[in-house]
């Protein structure tokens, strides 16, 4: 599978990267989507200490431990559970961040963290503390590099400006293409994009396509209303799912983009994620059906936290 660099990083991530939420807490079963994972040539695993309070990375570590130097493993910090475990707030000051990180390299089984990101983020929070957090890692050798998840353009800015991260992780898909006003920013300064949401909640997979032939599809999102999105799958369906599918046009929509090095997608089960894997080995887009699938859908812009 072919990679790509991440940033200005020596980090070489495949194409799609395995987005280990929604692997489940069954040892076995989210084993065998992670083994699967392997065998299709992925080497970008992305969890998050927040992620069944933990449980999530203690089976990434479990099942990565004895391929750890050919793994690129990720994980993200901010949320803190509280202690009944019923909710988090968000905490991303440096004292809570050192602390975490030693937490979540125990339960990954590591000495380090590739990818070390902040899980959101505001405008208001002390950025300049929560820098110098990830800088001092790097520094210790905790972490290797550091990214935010964000969508926020003025946090996405304001990191820009003031550290060295070599990653932004945001949703980024056929109807939410308000990333592209960002994408130049990061580009020059040599920042990749990981994306996530790329079918917008499955809208945009092969599963809608018979919905909406058997007449059950009512789905909204962001400013597309039910029949405007079947209005346009009709259209990608009429214009190029003759030779591809629905998930394909989804994921190489993404890959498209130079700035984006990774689709982080998600998966339940093995044929989940095989299916997904086919889909960005799948022939690229070419310039005709980019420029026919940026023609028929919206470009719109963030409008809150500019």
């Amino acid at each position: 599978m072919e990679k790509r660099q991440l940033g200005s990083s020596n980090l070489r991530v495949s194409m799609i990267g395995l987005g280990c939420m929604s692997i489940g807490t069954d040892a076995n079963k989210a084993q065998k989507i992670i083994e699967a994972a392997l065998d299709s040539g992925i080497n970008y695993f992305d969890t998050a200490d927040l992620y069944d309070y933990g449980v999530n990375e203690e089976i990434i570590g479990r099942t990565l431990s004895s391929k750890r130097e050919d793994v690129i493993i990720a994980t993200k910090v901010g949320n803190r559970w509280n202690e009944n475990k019923d909710g988090w707030r968000w905490d991303p000051s440096k004292v809570y961040i050192k602390e975490a990180v030693k937490n979540s390299l125990h339960r990954l089984k590591t000495d380090y963290i590739d990818l070390y990101q902040l899980h959101g983020g505001t405008i208001d929070d002390p950025i300049e503390e929560t820098i110098q957090a990830f800088e001092e890692l790097k520094e210790e050798g905790f972490i290797r590099y550091y990214g935010i998840s964000s969508i926020r353009p003025n946090v996405i800015r304001k990191y820009v400006k003031d550290s060295s991260i070599i990653s932004n992780m945001m949703q980024y898909n056929l109807l939410d293409r308000r990333p592209e006003a960002i994408m130049p920013l990061l580009q020059e300064h040599k920042i990749s994009i990981v994306t996530r949401g790329s079918v917008a909640k499955g809208i945009l997979s092969d599963k809608t396509l018979e919905l909406i032939e058997a007449d059950d599809f009512n789905a909204n999102f962001l400013d597309y209303s039910s029949e405007e999105i079947k209005e346009l799958i009709e259209s990608i369906k009429a214009k190029l799912l003759f030779s591809r599918s629905l998930n394909e046009v989804s994921l190489q929509f993404n890959l498209a983009h130079e700035t984006v090095a990774s689709v982080v997608t998600g998966a339940s089960s093995v044929e989940q994620l095989l299916d997904n894997v086919r889909a960005v080995n799948s022939t690229p887009l070419s310039k005709e059906e980019l420029g026919y699938l940026e023609m028929i859908t919206k470009k719109s812009n963030y409008t809150e936290h500019i």
